[in-house]
């Protein structure tokens, strides 16, 4: 062969890896360009099943090991990756709801999911309406002919109330209505979203189960990623295609940082988990603290219903509603005085973090508490910090709201 130029000699260099290479950590691929073995490699038709080597965008090796990584946690068959959890949204909405659906989402759900309700899909002609995700009578009575979808969560979005899953999702399966999980605060360890009361209620589990990938699966706070999982094969090829209109990519460094947390979600689940029971039983017996919104604790809506699917494990989240006497004012006095806590959304990091909320425009069907009962609410997301020194600060805090 005559001699090339540098840059032939680079693009075009014979090195590789040898055949069955391996090591622990999955090898990271990027590729935009694809290339084919020969031109039968390139007319040979796309598999069904959703797997594409034929771009980058689609995915590379390493964005399909993390997507059947995800389906095991989630005790699921399938998985398509997005963006970032809202992507993930609003994927399952437009796959699966057409002009003249209706889909049904909690009162306390994902403020995103919301706006996306009654934005986008109000532009697409979609409708939509609220329910309480405690009361499964009424929710039933709400299932009509152009229901498509409802949307679940568990634990709803900053007030924590824990729904009646199994009461809601008979509700659906009676009706033959399609439902879909955010089940971003259990991430596939508090429960099977796919059989949430295996010895109770054999075989319910919801049609798609969603996480923010975001959260506990990358445990860094540094990734923005999504994902849905279902285990029923002509759903996944739905998501497919809704998923190649769209566009969606990962970056291949996001996906090497979420494979390389897997690993150690478990740990963290159960490590923040109990920090933020013995945080939030501490916080209820606080003289500053009207109520604390966590599922694990017996006043907590939708406890019993907790009970019933996850009591095992609580999550990372609760929510303290001050009493009355405590404005807004103050409240954020409390929480611009915390040093351990920082102030900013998402959950499940390694640090601690504390937002205020005005829950005013953001319920449909009112709060689970009447208004004299409290006032201002936080929520808490707990870290990975000893609890010893986030008790200390929180009293510190709790000092400053007093004065």
């Amino acid at each position: 062969m005559s001699k090339r130029g540098p840059s032939t000699e680079q693009i075009h260099h014979p090195f590789r890896a040898p055949e069955g290479w391996d090591a622990v950590p999955v090898p990271v691929m990027k590729a935009s360009t694809v290339l084919f073995k020969n031109t039968a490699e390139l007319h040979r038709p796309r598999r069904q099943d959703g797997i594409s080597y034929r771009y980058g965008l689609p995915g590379t090796p390493t964005t399909y090991t993390l997507a059947a990584r995800i389906a095991t946690l989630e005790h699921a068959e399938h998985c398509v990756l997005t963006p970032s959890g809202l992507s993930a949204i609003t994927l399952t909405s437009l796959a699966f709801l057409q002009p003249g659906d209706e889909v049904l989402l909690p009162d306390n759900v994902y403020g995103q999911n919301r706006h996306l309700a009654g934005g986008l899909l109000a532009r697409l002609g979609i409708a939509h309406r609220f329910y309480d995700p405690l009361d499964a009578s009424a929710f039933e009575a709400m299932l009509g002919e152009r229901t498509r979808l409802v949307w679940l969560e568990a634990a709803g979005s900053i007030t924590m109330e824990f729904p009646d899953l199994i009461g809601l999702l008979r509700a659906c399966r009676a009706r033959g209505v399609l439902t879909a999980l955010d089940n971003t605060w259990g991430a596939g360890l508090a429960f099977n979203a796919f059989e949430v009361a295996p010895e109770t209620a054999p075989g319910l589990g919801a049609d798609l189960s969603m996480q923010a990938l975001t959260k506990f699966p990358s445990g860094g706070a540094d990734v923005l990623m999504g994902a849905v999982c279902t285990r029923d094969a002509a759903l996944h090829r739905q998501l497919v295609a809704m998923h190649e209109y769209l566009g969606y990519g990962q970056g291949q460094n996001d996906v090497e940082a979420v494979l390389r947390a897997l690993p150690s979600i478990a740990l963290r689940y159960r490590a923040q988990d109990a920090a933020a029971r013995d945080l939030a039983t501490w916080m209820a017996g606080r003289p500053e603290v009207a109520r604390v919104l966590y599922p694990a604790l017996p006043d907590s809506p939708g406890h019993a219903f907790w009970r019933a699917v996850s009591p095992a494990a609580s999550g990372c989240l609760f929510s303290a509603v001050f009493r009355p006497e405590f404005d807004a004012r103050q409240v954020d006095a409390f929480v611009d005085a915390l040093r351990c806590f920082g102030i900013g959304f998402s959950w499940a990091g390694p640090m601690s973090l504390a937002v205020p909320y005005d829950l005013s425009r953001s319920r449909s069907l009112g709060l689970p508490w009447a208004p004299e009962e409290g006032g201002t609410l936080v929520r808490f997301a707990i870290g990975l910090e000893e609890v010893e020194d986030l008790r200390a600060d929180l009293a510190q805090a709790l000092e400053v709201l007093g004065g």
